[in-house]
């Protein structure tokens, strides 16, 4: 069991208008905190990870498999590995995402 302070991390720019920074990593699991600016564009991608997400503030827009989800505060999604997806943030927001298996790149 590990407590990790929110204070001993700190934010990365993943691409513009995306920063993130990695909270607690398991054996199986790596959660991390995502804060998008308003209008930032996550293009689309896959990865073989599960990505589990919480929407704590804001608002945003995802295209998952070809589908379009809009999502505000409250509201969760999982997203297979494999799966193509994109978000954009409507307005400045904030996700709590859980990747399975760990996301080494998010290792920080």
């Amino acid at each position: 069991m590990m407590i990790v302070k929110n204070q001993s991390k700190q934010y990365i720019t993943a691409i513009a208008g995306v920063r993130r920074k990695t909270l607690a990593v398991g054996e199986k699991g790596l959660m991390g905190e995502f804060v998008l600016e308003a209008g930032a564009l996550l293009p689309p991608h896959t990865h073989p990870h599960e990505q589990i997400g919480y929407l704590v503030s804001g608002a945003m827009d995802f295209v998952i498999d070809g589908k379009v989800y809009s999502a505000e505060p409250g509201d969760s999604w999982a997203i297979p590995g494999n799966v193509e997806h994109s978000a954009k943030a409507l307005e400045t927001s904030v996700a709590i995402e859980v990747f399975v298996p760990i996301r080494e790149d998010y290792r920080d």
